[in-house]
């Protein structure tokens, strides 16, 4: 297991009647939907500490999103990130979702999760570059 250190607190929420599926438990695309919002919050605090403008990102790709157990409603549920890569102009965020249930703390979800940088105002929406040229990458 990584160290906690590295681990960012992206977004925590309870979970409510509203969000849940047939069967009682939270829908998946709700979870997907925060996983998301949270891989861009962790992108964009990871791109700023290693020297670049804060970005305007684009997920392209949610890899291995892996379903381990039910959330339920009442669930304080959080999304942590971890920096996995920063290339040119994408950026790779591993997101575990844990749930606060009573005492226990529960990894419930998990993705890997590809950001590409762009640049808005162009018609393409191209690729931009996320670091200067002159900063590290990992």
């Amino acid at each position: 297991m990584n160290d906690v250190s590295d681990r960012y607190l992206a977004i925590q929420v309870v979970m409510m009647p509203r969000d849940t599926n047939p069967h009682g438990t939270i829908f998946g695309g709700v979870i997907l939907s925060y996983l998301d919002q949270a891989a861009a919050i962790g992108a964009r605090r990871e791109v700023v500490r290693a020297g670049g403008a804060p970005p305007f990102l684009v997920t392209v790709a949610m890899n291995r999103v892996e379903f381990h157990q039910p959330v339920l409603v009442g669930d304080v549920i959080r999304f942590l990130t971890r920096l996995i890569r920063i290339g040119r102009t994408s950026i790779t965020m591993h997101v575990s979702v844990e749930v606060e249930r009573g005492q226990q703390v529960l990894q419930v979800t998990e993705a890997e999760v590809v950001c590409v940088g762009i640049d808005p105002s162009s018609p393409e929406r191209r690729p931009k570059p996320l670091l200067p040229e002159t900063a590290p990458r990992n």
